[in-house]
């Protein structure tokens, strides 16, 4: 096995110590593919700007290659340390004077509640990209939308049975992906 290939299936806290070490293979570029469009969006509903989400992202890959040596897996995981480097930046960029206001951030909920709500929304919405089309459909459909599982089958022209097996295997295959995106559920 190369060097690049070890690195795309290493858990991301292996990554993260491979950084901090140097290790060959890139593991910095795999976190980057594994984690900037999360960053990117977070940056985008907390600063409402383009320019200033690819600054986000940019920098907060910058910060995670010059602190990867102070991660802790037995303090959080890796997602967590990602994202907290992504938060503190934002609120930064957001405090800058040439940078716009959090216009969506509700009076009555605190910066790190609502920076966790887009974090698991972003989180679950590229989840959810991994998952079979077929599979999605049932799953936005129940789920989403709240449909039942006769009506979907009826629009779909399939048995209630294969929905709800669609259902099941799209939960699956959703949970796998967000555990490799490093959610951890509570």
């Amino acid at each position: 096995m190369s060097a690049a290939t070890a690195v795309t299936t290493m858990a991301d806290a292996e990554l993260l110590v491979g950084v901090a070490a140097g290790a060959p293979g890139d593991p910095m570029a795999e976190l980057y593919d594994r984690y900037a469009r999360r960053v990117y969006g977070l940056g985008k509903r907390m600063l409402g700007d383009d320019g200033l989400a690819d600054e986000l992202v940019q920098e907060t890959f910058v910060r995670l290659w010059r602190s990867a040596r102070r991660f802790d897996a037995a303090r959080g995981s890796a997602s967590a340390f990602v994202f907290a480097i992504a938060k503190n930046l934002a609120i930064d960029l957001h405090r800058r004077p040439s940078s716009r206001p959090l216009d969506e951030l509700p009076a009555d909920t605190g910066v790190d509640d609502h920076v966790d709500e887009l974090v698991l929304g972003l989180t679950v919405q590229q989840a959810l990209d991994d998952v079979s089309e077929s599979h999605r459909e049932v799953l936005d459909a129940l789920y989403g939308r709240g449909e039942r599982a006769v009506d979907v089958a009826e629009r779909l022209g399939v048995p209630a049975a294969t929905v709800r097996t669609r259902a099941f295997h799209g939960l699956r295959s959703l949970a796998a992906s967000l555990e490799r995106l490093g959610y951890e559920a509570s």
